[in-house]
């Protein structure tokens, strides 16, 4: 990967002469509450009109809408924005997605200040989104204006998308995208998620583990404490359950170092109140078991052998075992950790913060993941303060100017 040095220098200094401006795109998106109708909210299309206003104003003149049909909201529809920049290169674009949809603030008494009131103390902007996905959506959109003060174009073509609903499951946003307009995207493009990472920099996810959430009822039959023998102890059952749940450890042991942990895992986790009084067996139980499996085991052989867990337990002690997902995902394939993709990433994270990025797997669930299933190898990284969905959540300024700069990198590399 190489670059244009002296170019690359003078877009640099063109993003750090931008530091104000940015703070002040961070107060004004965040003074605009974006929650989707599961969080109380009317949707993103508020701030997408005034971001879309913001990218014509900065010289943006490719800019296309990708509208969900959403009848929960007021207007109706769920917004996804793409502004484009062209390249050098025609056959490479960098995409840059990043999301405008907020979670809401939480306890306000834990805030220090008004969650929708953007301020700066000690290096840092506070508030709801300012760094999930503000720091990086603002990054993105500085870097790529950058070339357009400049008066240069990048060596790839550049593609700016600022999705709907990526905290809600995603419906309206990126998944959307795709199924209106897949050809846009190519599997020579450089695609990067700037949703996830670590305090370091270093961490690049190329991978995600599968995903099985499930909720385990146990029915027996309730009677009174002191005649045990009348009755069946759902939560007796329940409980033997769980420890025997731990020989899904054993059965699926590969290990693979790409993740971390590198194994994987199966967790009993939420416990619903059964009877609320001491002096009653109970006939009916409830907990939860949330799994994160390699992508070399199929979601579908691991629930048989939780069902064939369960049966053993049913047989015991006489209960019945009912078993629902909560969520289910099987994991699309990894983008391999030697892609065009990774290695320009890394080559752009050494020269911007001096730092080695390490590809890497995770337990957790990305919007990346719909582009893996596509076919499109993308990645994930940002350097992040990782105060995502926190009171007083805070985007390091610097990170997103370290970041902008990433991305420029980015459009500046040929391969």
């Amino acid at each position: 990967m190489t670059v244009d040095s002296p170019l690359f220098d003078r877009i640099s200094k063109r993003i750090d002469s931008y530091r104000e401006q940015m703070i002040a795109l961070q107060v004004g998106l965040t003074a605009i509450p974006a929650l989707g109708p599961e969080n109380g909210g009317d949707g993103e299309l508020e701030k997408a009109v005034f971001l879309e206003s913001f990218l014509r104003g900065a010289g943006f003149g490719d800019i296309a809408r990708c509208d969900a049909p959403d009848s929960r909201v007021s207007s109706g529809i769920r917004p996804n924005l793409i502004a484009r920049l062209p390249g050098n290169n025609p056959g490479r674009t960098v995409w840059i997605l990043t999301h405008t949809d907020i979670v809401p603030p939480g306890e306000s008494g834990l805030w220090e200040g008004d969650p929708y009131g953007a301020f700066v103390r000690d290096g840092r902007i506070y508030g709801r989104g300012t760094e999930d996905n503000q720091q990086d959506l603002v990054a993105s959109l500085f870097a790529a204006k950058a070339f357009l003060d400049e008066g240069v174009s990048p060596e790839s073509g550049v593609a700016l998308a600022f999705v709907a609903d990526e905290e809600t499951a995603s419906v309206y946003g990126l998944p959307h995208v795709l199924r209106s307009m897949r050809s846009v995207f190519r599997t020579t493009d450089w695609i990067l998620v700037p949703d996830f990472g670590n305090r370091e920099g270093t961490l690049i996810e190329v991978a995600e583990k599968s995903l099985l959430w499930l909720k385990i009822r146990t029915r027996g039959k309730q009677c009174h404490a002191s005649t045990p023998g009348e009755g069946i102890n759902a939560f007796v059952a329940a409980s033997h359950l769980v420890v025997r749940l731990r020989e899904l450890y054993r059965r699926y042991p590969l290990s693979d170092p790409v993740f971390v942990p590198p194994e994987s895992t199966f967790e009993a986790t939420r416990k619903e109140a059964n009877i609320p009084n001491v002096n009653t067996v109970p006939g009916d139980d409830v907990f939860y078991l949330d799994c994160r499996i390699l992508p070399a085991y199929p979601v579908a052989e691991v629930k048989e052998t939780i069902r064939e867990i369960a049966a053993g337990v049913e047989k015991e002690f006489g209960v019945s075992v009912e078993i629902s997902p909560v969520q289910e995902h099987q994991a699309p394939e990894a983008t391999a950790p030697d892609a065009p993709a990774v290695r320009a990433l890394k080559s752009a994270l050494k020269k911007v913060y001096g730092i080695e990025g390490r590809p890497t797997g995770i337990g957790g669930g990305t919007v990346a993941a719909f582009f893996r299933r596509e076919g499109l190898p993308a990645v994930v990284w940002s350097k992040t303060n990782n105060t995502f969905h926190q009171a007083n959540e805070n985007c390091i300024i610097d990170n997103m100017m370290g970041n902008a700069k990433v991305f420029a990198h980015l459009f500046l590399q040929k391969a």
